[in-house]
């Protein structure tokens, strides 16, 4: 390593533990230990270009080990990307631009939002899927449109973290060869040296029975060995490659380097001090970056404008030969949907029963060959959840071009997966499992609520209503966990016509993830000639039937419940009762209306409610007011079949009609 080019790491190096120590809060030695890494990929690696960091070639950059967020904005800034040095300063402080972990959309050249170890790694494995699907279906013989690659910073904590083993065993499977993460060994964690906990494995072998390319580097300074470790990885086209490097953390630190105290906290104005004397910087200056230095790295991101320039010059082209694929992806990848789809979504016939999980698949196939770019699946329960494309083949290793997506027995991953795809231009993806195993895919939901992505959400099996399968399998709690997330679009539609309208809204929906909600059991259509139409359920909550006489009390209901409640409306009629039904699939929608429809639905006069949900009465008090109540579920269920839970539980039109006697009382 000459002289100069190692001032440019440890002009990173530095910068690192100053933001640290500024902020007085942070983790300074990590980004210390990987500056060469990054060194290598934003100088001779990777295709970027910060003058247009969204260009649809560029190669992907994921700092899974987001703790490390100070190495990625130095290099950000550094190589010309819209961020200041005054950015820099401004680490972790309120609406600044360089928060405490990576923030996707808050920051250009952020993929991602990392910081819950393990879900950056498993991201990158729905980049490469998403990546390989555009390149199957766009790419032709002189147009290789799509051919980037992958590349990721991950630590030992993501590597701990289950959710990448599930990511690492599909993404083998599946021959991902775009894929190129290396692996920051520096044997430090929170608590203490890695031995504590992860020295019972081989990483190397674990990754090479996953499938996976695997070098290992002995000496994380040696940029020869991780810049050809690099280019064999950028040469395996069929396995996902990983490098094992061996760093130091708080290198360049002398009293704190190796150590735990240089993970989670700032190494002291003291030791700063040291650091930069030790690496050659006057430890009186602070925020320095050298002229030569930061022309270095411009000059080096600058070299990103040729190869977007010519990757617009061959679309140029293409668009010529291939008018109808260019201007499908131009459409999608701006978030545009085809003129007239909406024709295609079925309508369903009064009378017939059809769970809504059916009712959503036979949407699903209606509605797939005018959403080409539409790709998803299931965590091993397709013919469950009904999310097969009947028409297409499944992705596997053979095909990437395969639209059905099979993600195993791994819902966490799927759910990171999904992300993955959901941030690449276009792709709108989907993954189902039952509502219960939503807890596995927690994380990912609520990364995907914080970065605004449309990840689809396919939840089926959502009560007590499931039957047999009993507690374990029986959600409560899950619906209401589900709606505390900001930004996350819930639907539990009540029948089939409802499921085709809850499918628009969720194509449709923008500012973030769409989660559907699906009974398993059979639904009576409702019949809309006589009661409201299903087109209403993008309002979150409708009127779906109102009594002769003016109302005395509001029934409001989601999903398989809304059937109780007509029912109890007619036999309340013969009582000379006068019940409004509200079907009310979504809250969020709801929340959205102006003041007026809300008062429409819901009048403030009219205070006598019952809410009828099979599951956690939390949160419905919003609605029933004191002098209402809620027909919920408080416990965990049993196992038996469906419709004697439901009479246990109280769901049955006679005790509703009960309830609504004794809030009228």
């Amino acid at each position: 390593m000459s002289d100069f080019i190692n001032r440019c790491i440890n002009t990173v190096r530095i910068l690192s533990a100053d933001a640290v120590q500024k902020a007085n809060s942070g983790h300074p030695g990590t980004p210390m230990a990987a500056a060469p890494m990054g060194h290598v990929l934003w100088t001779e690696s990777m295709r970027y270009s910060p003058k247009n960091p969204d260009w649809p070639n560029r190669d992907r950059f994921i700092l899974s080990a987001g703790h490390a967020c100070m190495l990625q904005y130095a290099y950000l800034y550094l190589t010309g990307y819209d961020l200041t040095l005054d950015d820099i300063k401004n680490f972790r402080q309120l609406h600044s631009k360089t928060a405490g972990h990576p923030e996707y959309g808050l920051l250009s050249g952020i993929e991602v939002t990392t910081g819950p170890l393990g879900q950056g790694f498993a991201n990158g494995v729905g980049m490469a899927i998403a990546q390989q699907y555009l390149a199957s279906r766009y790419n032709k013989p002189g147009f290789n449109l799509f051919d980037y690659k992958i590349y990721a910073i991950c630590s030992d904590g993501d590597l701990m973290e289950g959710v990448s083993a599930e990511a690492a065993s599909i993404a083998g499977h599946l021959k991902l060869g775009n894929i190129i993460y290396l692996y920051d060994d520096n044997h430090i964690s929170i608590e203490g040296d890695t031995s504590l906990t992860f020295d019972g494995e081989d990483v190397t072998k674990r990754f090479e029975a996953y499938g996976w390319y695997v070098q290992s580097i002995a000496d994380g300074n040696d940029l020869d060995a991780i810049s050809a470790a690099v280019k064999n990885a950028q040469q395996e086209t069929t396995r996902p490659s990983l490098i094992k490097v061996r760093t130091h953390i708080a290198y360049g630190s002398p009293n704190k380097v190796d150590t735990k105290e240089a993970h989670g906290a700032p190494l002291g104005e003291a030791e700063v001090k040291l650091v930069k004397q030790n690496l050659g910087f006057n430890p009186h200056e602070y925020f320095v970056v050298p002229a030569e230095v930061l022309s270095y790295y411009r000059e080096k991101g600058e070299r990103g404008t040729e190869p977007e320039q010519e990757w617009n010059e061959l679309f140029s082209s293409y668009k010529e030969i291939y008018p109808g694929l260019a201007a499908e992806y131009e459409l999608f990848s701006n978030g545009g949907l085809l003129e007239g789809w909406q024709e295609k979504l079925p309508v369903f016939k009064a009378g017939e029963k059809i769970a809504t999980r059916k009712a959503s698949g036979k949407v699903l196939n209606a509605i797939a060959d005018d959403f080409p770019l539409l790709i998803g699946g299931s965590a091993d329960l397709g013919p469950s959840t009904d999310t097969n494309l009947d028409k297409y083949e499944s992705f596997s290793a053979q095909n990437h071009g395969g639209r059905n997506f099979h993600f195993g027995v791994r819902e966490h991953s799927m759910g990171s997966i999904l992300n993955g795809m959901a941030v690449t231009k276009g792709i709108i993806p989907y993954g189902a499992t039952f509502l219960i195993f939503s807890d596995y895919m927690r994380p990912p939901v609520r990364l995907a609520a914080i970065m605004k992505i449309k990840s689809i959400f396919i939840y089926t099996h959502d009560s007590i209503g499931l039957g047999e399968d009993g507690t374990t399998h029986q959600p409560v709690e899950q619906l209401i966990g589900l709606r505390s997330i900001p930004n996350l679009l819930v639907l539990r539609p009540a029948d089939a016509n409802e499921t085709t309208e809850a499918w628009r809204v969720a194509l449709e929906h923008k500012g973030g993830p769409v989660a559907l909600i699906l009974t398993r059991q059979n639904l009576p259509v409702v019949d809309r000639e006589i009661y409201e139409k299903a087109k209403e359920l993008e309002h979150g909550a409708y009127i779906l039937s109102e009594p002769e006489n003016a109302p005395q009390v509001i029934l409001i209901a989601t999903g398989s419940e809304v059937q109780l409640v007509l029912k109890a409306q007619e036999l309340l009629k013969n009582e000379s009762i006068a019940a409004r039904v509200v079907s009310m699939p979504s809250w969020e929608l709801f929340e959205k209306q102006d003041d007026a429809y809300k008062e429409k639905v819901f009048p403030k006069s009219l205070k006598k409610r019952l809410a009828v949900e099979a599951g956690s009465p939390i949160g419905w008090h919003k609605y029933v007011t004191d002098d209402g109540d809620v027909l919920g579920v408080n416990t965990f269920g049993e196992s038996a079949p469906a419709d004697q839970l439901m009479k246990e539980y109280g769901f049955t039109v006679e005790n509703v009609i009960a309830k609504v006697k004794a809030v009228l009382k």
